[in-house]
């Protein structure tokens, strides 16, 4: 059984940083595909970067430029960097994994861009 975990969240300044990181326990193996998705009060959840088993990066287009995506593969790990952070990225950041067929999702970590 895989379990995701994130952290990293918190209450930031609009303008400033934060690192997202999720780890698995258990293997997920070099095959998953891992992503972070997050959804905002009152809105529907939204794929925000992903990441493939060949490294492979995609974004969304509202942190295309701020936001990057790494995995650490021997680590079961994906990071998200966030820069230049606005207060519209204020959301729940949820991890996710796929590893056919099976998909996981971790606990969500709040991420509030306020001053």
């Amino acid at each position: 059984q895989v379990q995701l975990v994130e952290s990293g969240g918190g209450l930031v300044q609009p303008g400033g940083s934060l690192r997202l990181s999720c780890t698995a326990s258990g293997n997920l193996g070099s095959r998953a595909a891992l992503d972070w998705y997050r959804q905002a009060l009152g809105k529907e959840r939204e794929l925000v970067a992903s990441i493939s088993s060949g490294g492979r990066t995609t974004y969304t287009d509202s942190v295309k430029g701020r936001f990057i995506i790494s995995r650490v593969y021997d680590r079961d790990t994906v990071n998200l960097q966030m820069n230049s952070l606005k207060p519209e990225d204020t959301a729940v950041y949820y991890c996710h994994a796929y590893v056919e067929p099976n998909d996981y999702w971790g606990q969500g970590t709040q991420v509030t861009v306020s001053s």
